[in-house]
């Protein structure tokens, strides 16, 4: 079984929540939107702790070093069966800046014998819920739903 460790940032600007996601980058994603982004993760390897490997992904992933207080949002299974562990965190990131991530190789166009260099993530934001809803992964959105449960629980006038 294949896992992944991520992490959702979220703010609460003007009494309203909002959360950080990230496009895939590639060829691949290139035209996809809705549906489609992800809270930035990635596999661990053997050995490192989910939330430690949570922490490297955003950080790789983004360029954000997360920080603060993490909370536990529990693990979802997705159409391809990865199972992904996440946290929340509260931070906040100018989406006029432009984010940093690692990159990956791929041949490119396929069968070409040419190799290239992709950014893993091209793009990251924040999103109203309402946005959000429409541009994540189905299946990764009982995590943002378990993080409005959570922050209301707390009394988050949000």
């Amino acid at each position: 079984m294949r896992v992944s460790a991520g992490l959702l940032m979220y703010r609460i600007c003007n009494k309203s929540i909002e959360v950080f996601l990230a496009h895939p980058g590639g060829p691949l994603f290139q035209k996809k939107d809705e549906g489609h982004w992800t809270i930035p993760k990635g596999e661990p390897p053997e050995g490192e702790l989910l939330l430690d490997a949570a922490v490297r992904e955003f950080e790789e992933e983004t360029g954000i070093t997360p920080h603060g207080t993490y909370i536990e949002l529990g693990s979802i299974r997705q159409k391809g069966g990865k199972v992904v562990h996440a946290w929340a965190f509260e931070g906040d990131h100018d989406d006029a800046q432009p984010i940093q991530s690692n990159t990956f190789e791929i041949e490119w166009p396929p069968s070409s014998g040419v190799r290239r260099s992709f950014p893993e993530v091209d793009h990251a934001q924040f999103f109203s819920l309402a946005e959000a809803r429409k541009k994540l992964k189905d299946t990764q959105w009982p995590l943002v739903e378990r993080l409005m449960l959570v922050l209301k629980n707390a009394g988050t006038k949000a």
